[in-house]
């Protein structure tokens, strides 16, 4: 019987994904090292400051190397940072081949890795899977080119698009199978945000929980950002004492000082400018940016997506519809906000995807 061929790529592809949650402000990127069609090495970026996937792979490959085909999903770098470049490495190892899914868009590296490995003789193969190894590291794709987050908003909702009864209940509208789902892409953003009326009303621990990397470790969970234009968390909330930090964006305002003086471990505050109460949440995204924060999901509420929707400020939607009814006209929708006055203005998605947990649905699409 005939075993199947390696797709070294897709297995490079795959390496990148373990490591995404890990590596950031710094890309998710896996290295597979083949000869004569044997894997003999395997990599993917560590912690910043850790070791590259390339790294990682020549390491594992040793003298295997010489002569040997790399697949890497992102270009080498070749500059010296936390770590020496990769491209030298590489050429050091002996290395006859490297495959790249997709050139790096940092001005430190673009192109120049590529052109450092094409002088040392090294036939390069560019674009295999480059849309999947884009998609892998949009978030840093994003923020390299802009300073700012690639922002994703992810809400869970009824077939009538409410996300709660007209009493406030939530719990649950998906199933477990769906809410581990929504844990893993916790587990791959840089920072959760959420309204205050979310924190009241929900009282979430706003973690990624299951995943035995993140799972306890405050230093690796996501950043969990409330907005709170008039100061209305309290402090008896969860988030202040889970694992991992919390940044409270606060409206300037008389009334703020009292609470700027809370002390509370692992929590800090950040007073914006506000327009009838509601602070500007794109010079937030922008102070995140500077914070070297690369991806943030959005989870509610309505005011707060609406927001988001209406100033053009989100990347990504991931929307769980379960196939319930839940009805009433004080029930809130997803998304609050402004909203467009014509149908044909309505934001239109693409790459759309469906995907199915349990009896709910997942559409996911890019704006």
């Amino acid at each position: 019987m005939l075993s199947r061929p390696i797709d070294f790529m897709a297995y490079a592809l795959s390496l990148a994904e373990l490591a995404l949650g890990y590596t950031s402000p710094n890309p998710a990127v896996g290295a597979v090292i083949e000869r004569d069609g044997l894997v003999v090495g395997l990599g993917h970026t560590q912690q910043p400051g850790m070791e590259h996937a390339e790294i990682m792979a020549l390491n594992q490959a040793g003298e295997m190397a010489r002569g040997a085909t790399m697949y890497v999903t992102l270009e080498p770098c070749c500059h010296h940072g936390k770590t020496p470049p990769c491209t030298e490495a590489i050429i050091n190892a002996g290395i006859s081949e490297v495959n790249i899914a997709v050139a790096d868009p940092n001005p430190l590296v673009s192109g120049k890795g590529i052109t450092c490995l094409e002088k040392a003789g090294i036939k390069l193969n560019i674009g295999e899977y480059e849309q999947k190894a884009r998609e892998i590291n949009e978030g840093y794709f994003k923020y390299i080119k802009t300073g700012l987050p690639f922002v994703i908003a992810k809400f869970a909702m009824s077939m009538d698009g409410k996300i709660a009864t007209r009493t406030g209940d939530s719990k649950w509208i998906t199933s477990e199978e769906a809410r581990n789902y929504a844990h893993g892409q916790r587990h791959r953003v840089d920072a959760i945000m959420v309204g205050a009326e979310t924190i009241i009303a929900d009282d979430p621990q706003l973690t990624a929980r299951g995943y035995s990397g993140r799972c306890g470790l405050a230093r690796l969970q996501p950043l969990r950002v409330i907005v709170d234009g008039k100061g209305r968390v309290p402090d008896t909330a969860r988030v202040f004492s889970e694992p991992g930090k919390t940044l409270v964006a606060v409206a300037e305002g008389e009334f703020n000082r009292e609470i700027l003086k809370a002390s509370r471990e692992g929590t800090e505050y950040m007073v914006l400018k506000s327009e009838r109460g509601l602070i500007d949440i794109a010079e937030l995204l922008k102070a995140l940016g500077q914070r070297q924060i690369t991806t943030v999901m959005i989870e509610g509420g309505s005011r707060l997506l609406g927001y988001a929707f209406d100033h053009h400020l989100v990347d990504k939607v991931l929307a769980f519809v379960a196939p319930i009814i839940i009805g009433g006209a004080e029930a809130k929708t997803a998304v609050g906000g402004r909203g467009v006055d014509r149908v044909k203005n309505a934001l239109q998605l693409k790459d759309i995807r469906i995907e199915k947990f349990g009896n709910e649905l997942l559409i996911s699409g890019y704006t």
